[in-house]
């Protein structure tokens, strides 16, 4: 029992640390930053997310495979977003990479490679965003078994706020609450130890 009880412990402990961290801090995804120094330090987790915050129309998330990362391909993306506000929670470990769409944009530096980790746990980490009436999913030409592995939701400026019930300075990285029936779970078992 005191084993299960340490177990469930360890497990809702990994739950609570996905990170949900803004690309390109306070600038946002727009031209002009240097995204593979923005990524430098930091450790990608399955279950983690990424969030891109930019001005609706003005340029788009494209996830697309290596190739055409390298060469700023649009034209065969894996999923698209112009929303300007796009949370992607990584689902599989490996390379993920990201390209604004619009003409020119990605040649100046508007791309992003991320590599994300397996975590510890053989249970991936539950999305830490959350869906609203008003969010909608990011389109996809692709099926699902040629997703790279990181799924996608977009929320309007209105909803926002759902990503986090905790507001926080832009361009942080927030780690997700327990929710508060893991939490009990918690209390429980560490009462019974």
């Amino acid at each position: 029992m005191a084993l299960a009880a340490a177990l469930l412990i360890i497990h809702l402990a990994e739950r609570s640390a996905a990170k949900i961290y803004t690309v390109g801090d306070a600038s946002g995804w727009t031209s002009g930053v240097d995204y593979s120094s923005w990524t430098t330090g930091k450790t990608f987790l399955v279950g983690d997310g990424i969030a891109f915050n930019y001005a609706p129309g003005a340029h788009t998330v494209n996830e697309v495979k290596a190739k055409d990362y390298k060469a700023c391909s649009a034209s065969s993306y894996l999923t698209t977003d112009t929303s300007g506000s796009t949370t992607i929670t990584f689902k599989k470990a490996g390379k993920h990479y990201f390209i604004c769409g619009v003409s020119g944009h990605c040649a100046a530096g508007m791309k992003l490679a991320v590599t994300v980790s397996s975590s510890s746990s053989s249970a991936p980490s539950p999305s830490p965003s959350s869906h609203s009436p008003s969010s909608s999913p990011i389109s996809s030409k692709a099926p699902s078994g040629n997703h790279a592995g990181a799924a996608a939701t977009t929320t309007s400026p209105s909803s926002a706020a759902t990503t986090s019930a905790f507001p926080r300075a832009a361009g942080s990285s927030v780690r997700t609450p327990l929710p508060s029936t893991a939490l009990v779970g918690l209390l429980i078992a560490v009462a019974l130890l």
